[in-house]
């Protein structure tokens, strides 16, 4: 699950992580006020104006309606009330969100951190993840903050720290201390960036978190170490015991037809391609988009209906397919273990029935428990669906279909 930046702040506040402060304003009336109350409880002069979107970029982003970026510098409250017009309630396009953009209802106005002082302000990357091949958390820094750790770990390699963390024994005092020398930090600022990854680090086991990416961290003029962006994903798994992090869900920032098929417990991810696909078990359908590429095809999205399979999340999983426009066929492959053929095939009858008209042609492939008798079925309902004995040949069948 992904969260806001603001919300992400939020949660390091809570476990002593400083932040960059600032509040959530959804109109340019708003946004004054709080501006306003900003500077009286911090004293600055100049703000910043931040986007609230599930996507990163958003300082290189355009505002489609206005040509404003997503991230913006006001110098003034009258500015702050100017700027955020051109912002909230606009389209922004950044390098993630593709070509359609998405739309802003929430700006975060956060006061200047980058003020003047004894020592020059530094931006570091920090990073927290699970590295699934070692089966440990990593802790990942650099000096290079403020630029996508992507490009720095593609071109200066050498300039990103790794620290893994045995789950068996966790985090140490040594590394932690390794990391903040490796940042080339010393005195106050030293103590302060070793504060920071101990309570950083707390924040992520304790939520339960997949990522957590703060870039930039910055060591301001007068050696203070604070979160300036905040990037924080959760472990979807994790969400029935972290009940006050779920409700964080900005459900106007997902994909409809995801949070449909979460409702019915199906693992749904929408995809460019033109065939649908339904399967049961994650590694049997990333084999079938796999084998519907290599047959002409594209996949238009990863379905899994999971090994308890029934009627009702067939007709679930049909009807989420059917409002992708760009599907030209649909795949439907099971492999009886635990679920039972038959039962998907009366899943597709019913379907059927209860859609209405469905004028897109169906391939099922179905192996395994009672797959004969989910054959029959099948082929005695009279509807247009084609029933093939290999997976194979239910590509080359979703292929010829493609080709007329």
């Amino acid at each position: 699950m992904n969260i806001h930046e603001y919300q992400a702040k939020e949660i390091l506040n809570s476990y002593k992580v400083k932040i960059q402060n600032g509040y959530v304003a959804t109109s340019s009336e708003e946004a004054h006020e709080l501006a306003t109350k900003l500077q009286e409880e911090r004293k600055t002069g100049i703000f910043v104006l931040k986007a609230q979107i599930h996507a990163g970029g958003r300082g290189k982003g355009t505002i489609k309606e206005t040509n404003s970026n997503g991230v913006v510098i006001a110098k003034s409250l009258d500015e702050v009330k100017e700027k955020s017009k051109n912002i909230l309630g606009g389209t922004l396009v950044t390098h993630q969100t593709g070509a359609e953009g998405k739309k802003v209802n929430k700006l975060l106005i956060a006061e200047d951190v980058y003020y003047p002082g004894t020592n020059e302000p530094k931006e570091y990357y920090l990073g927290i993840l699970l590295d699934r091949t070692n089966g440990m958390n990593v802790i990942m820094a650099s000096t290079e903050g403020g630029v996508e750790i992507e490009k720095v770990a593609e071109e200066t390699p050498e300039k990103i720290i790794k620290e893994w963390v045995d789950p068996k024994i966790g985090l140490q005092a040594f590394q932690v201390r390794k990391i903040a020398f490796g940042l080339g930090l010393s005195g106050n600022a030293l103590k302060e960036m070793i504060k920071f990854i101990y309570s950083l680090y707390n924040a992520y086991n304790s939520i339960d978190a997949s990522l957590f990416e703060i870039n930039p961290v910055l060591k301001t003029s007068d050696d203070q170490i604070l979160a300036v962006d905040a990037k924080v994903n959760i472990d979807d798994n994790a969400l029935f015991r972290q009940k006050e992090v779920e409700e964080l869900r900005d459900l106007s920032e997902e994909d409809p037809a995801e949070i449909e098929a979460n409702k019915s417990n199906l693992s749904y991810v929408k995809l460019d391609g033109n065939v649908g696909c339904m399967v049961n078990g994650a590694g049997l359908a990333m084999a079938t988009m796999d084998i519907i590429k290599l047959s002409g095809g594209d996949p238009a999205n990863f379905l899994d209906v999971g090994g308890t399979a029934s009627a009702e999340t067939v007709e679930a999983g049909f009807r989420i397919i059917l409002k992708d426009k760009n599907v030209k066929a649909i795949l439907l492959n099971i492999f009886g273990g635990i679920v039972r053929c038959d039962r998907v095939a009366n899943g597709v009858v019913q379907a059927y029935k209860n859609i209405g008209e469905i004028n897109i042609p169906i391939v099922v492939r179905l192996q395994g428990t009672n797959s004969e008798e989910g054959a029959k079925i099948i082929k005695e309902s009279g509807l247009e669906v084609f029933s093939t004995n290999t997976l194979q040949d239910a590509a080359d069948k979703i292929n010829e279909i493609l080709k007329k």
